[in-house]
């Protein structure tokens, strides 16, 4: 059976939740932290489903709005339509509350969805031609935090009333279960064990009148009692459904003397119109028909499956190239003929965040290739074009020398040279320098190299300590590979040039095979902070400068790359770049091809997240694929 079903976001909140049975907190708690938090595949799972004790989990997500949709069932049954309810749970739920959810800052929204999923599960049994797989709620105690629960009360015994309450007892606070009559029927007449044995209980009317019994079906108060009490009076309810009246406050507005609205406010503004299609149908007829709660789920997954057939034509070819279609076959190409569809696919490269110039580089380059060439009156247009394309992003990020780290470590090191293999990171501020500098260490810490790291960020509060962190976990994760790792530091406010060449010093002087210098943060624009790292390259004489970018950097990406490249004197420049944060941009990756493009320096790696692994070598047909969908 279904016993539970959650919409979380990936930051933790819980936005919605359905629950058919009491479930041990500690089954959820253990599929966060095995599968969205340390990213562990079950054996025998092949990461499709999760099981934990007597339960099984299934989940999907949405990661354009940060939703995880979790459904958990008894692992004993199969439940064949637990992945359709999950896809069909996950349009419906963003399609209602995506506005809510794309705006900034949520931490919740307003979800009434309990009609909703109601109105999917009724409907996939109903296909699957079984009983609901699920319990009601009503006969099932809250779970306690031990995650048991208390058994239901067993039924009265037929025949057996239970004796008359004693005054001041609930049962006799509870009006419902007594017929209005006389004093003596109230505190005499027994009511029915079942009524008893439930336990409920109603707040009484007010505070004065939890004895008084309510009206029975049809009975009606004589004007002489109405009059007395002279109107309706306003009540405030408390927490405790316990109402106070107040003196003066009339609710009777047709009472003589009482204006309404109607005859005091003539500047009231206007109904806002009410579309028809929001809330019914019209028939063939031309009846209109309220439209009821499975119409309007059927008719909100009918536009999501829309939506998804219009962005899966465009990724097959005919979104991004779809301007090419008009462009009959049999014909040569002219400049006219692509000028449109050129200005079009700019549009395109740009919302991939590639840059502007970047852009028009290439739209030049593939028009000019196409210009006077015939084709065939049956030859697809847009699978020229779409060649010619991937052609011109190939060709840029191909790179024009080895990327072989490791081999050219080894080369230096066989050697007769006992200088280490030197690697210098730069950058801007806060993009993850430390972060794969230490990325870079793991990775050669598993090929068993020693490796030296050299704090030469002596200007950042706290840069010296993030790295000594990064060291004692990097010497506990590599002492069963063979590697060794050490940090070297002199603390803050001394020359960074002059440790960097130290510290190349002593890993010659140690027998280091590598040494890894982090370096300041500099803004791009600042010559005063720029100027500096003439020096060091001369000083430290790095074998590798990599720069870090952001995935995310958007244009600015171009002058960075330019101004770090040119920053080293004339005899230097980069040697490669790691592209961080490449995860939280999908498939917007521009920013390779924009650096890449601004100075002919390769991508050597790409960051993929906060853990040491996350550390990927650049894949051109991936790269390429994203940029064309």
């Amino acid at each position: 059976m279904l016993v539970k079903f959650l919409i979380i976001t990936t930051s933790g909140i819980l936005l919605w939740s359905k629950k058919y049975a009491p479930v041990n907190p500690s089954v959820v708690n253990s599929f966060i932290s095995d599968v969205l938090i340390e990213e562990r595949v079950q054996p025998g799972t092949d990461g499709k489903y999760y099981k934990k004790d007597s339960y099984m989990l299934k989940w999907t997500t949405a990661n354009d709005f940060g939703l995880i949709f979790i459904a958990v069932y008894q692992s004993l049954l199969q439940l064949t339509w637990i992945d359709e309810l999950l896809d069909t749970v996950k349009k419906l739920f963003t399609t209602l509350y995506g506005e809510q959810l794309k705006k900034p800052h949520t931490a919740t929204i307003e979800c009434h969805f309990d009609d909703y999923f109601n109105s999917r599960i009724s409907e996939l049994e109903r296909k699957a031609g079984g009983p609901r797989p699920i319990i009601s709620a009503p006969v099932i105690e809250q779970a306690k935090d031990d995650g048991k629960w208390d058994a239901p009360p067993p039924p009265p015994i037929p025949g057996i009333l239970k004796a008359p309450p004693r005054p001041g007892s609930p049962a006799i606070a509870n009006s419902a279960l007594m017929r209005p009559g006389t004093p003596e029927s109230r505190s005499k007449s027994p009511a029915p064990a079942s009524h008893l044995l439930a336990g409920t209980r109603r707040p009484a009317r007010g505070r004065r009148g939890g004895n008084s019994a309510h009206a029975s079906s049809g009975e009606e108060k004589s004007p002489a009692r109405n009059s007395k009490k002279g109107g309706k009076k306003l009540r405030k309810w408390d927490a405790d459904g316990n109402a106070d009246e107040e003196d003066g406050a009339v609710l009777d507005y047709s009472a003589p003397g009482v204006s309404t609205d109607e005859d005091t406010d003539h500047g009231s503004r206007k109904m806002d119109y009410i579309e028809q299609k929001e809330w019914g149908t019209k028939t063939s007829k031309g009846e209109f028909v309220l439209k009821d709660l499975d119409m309007e789920v059927n008719q909100i997954l009918k536009e999501a499956e829309e939506k998804d057939r219009a962005s899966n034509t465009a990724s097959s070819g005919y979104g991004a190239f779809g301007f090419f279609r008009n462009i009959v076959g049999g014909k040569t190409l002219t400049k006219a003929d692509l000028e449109k569809a050129m200005t079009a696919m700019q549009e395109h490269l740009s919302k991939k965040n590639v840059a502007r110039e970047a852009a028009v580089q290439v739209t030049e380059s593939v028009e000019k290739s196409l210009i006077g060439q015939k084709t065939g009156s049956f030859q697809s247009i847009e699978a020229t074009v779409k060649a010619a394309v991937e052609a011109s992003l190939r060709k840029i990020l191909t790179p024009t020398n080895s990327l072989d780290l490791l081999r050219e470590i080894q080369t230096k090191r066989s050697g007769s040279s006992k200088r280490p293999y030197v690697i210098s990171i730069v950058g801007v501020n806060g993009v993850g320098k430390s972060t794969n500098l230490s990325k870079i260490c793991f990775f050669l810490l598993q090929n068993k190299f020693k490796v030296l790291i050299a704090a030469c960020d002596t200007f950042r509060s706290g840069a010296v300590e993030q790295l000594r962190v990064h060291a004692r976990n990097l010497k506990e994760l590599s002492e069963r590979e063979g590697g060794v790792v050490e940090l070297y530091e002199k603390g803050y406010g001394k020359d960074a040039a002059n440790i960097a060449k130290d510290a190349v010093a002593f890993g010659e002087a140690e027998g280091f095979d590598v040494v890894l210098i982090d370096t300041a943060g500099r803004r791009h624009n600042d010559q005063r902070l720029m100027s500096s790292l003439e020096k060091f390259a001369k000083f430290a004489e790095p074998d590798k400068i990599l720069m870090v970018g952001e995935a995310l950097v958007g244009t600015d990406s171009v002058q960075q790359a330019r101004n770090f490249n040119a920053a080293f004197g004339n005899a230097r420049t980069l040697d490669g770049f790691i592209i961080s944060k490449c995860d939280t941009v999908g498939d917007m990756i521009g920013t390779l091809i924009s650096m890449v493009f601004a100075t002919g320096i390769p991508v050597v790696f790409l960051g993929t997240g906060q853990n040491y692994q996350d550390l990927r070598t650049l894949n051109i047909a991936w790269a390429v694929k994203l940029l064309m969908s």
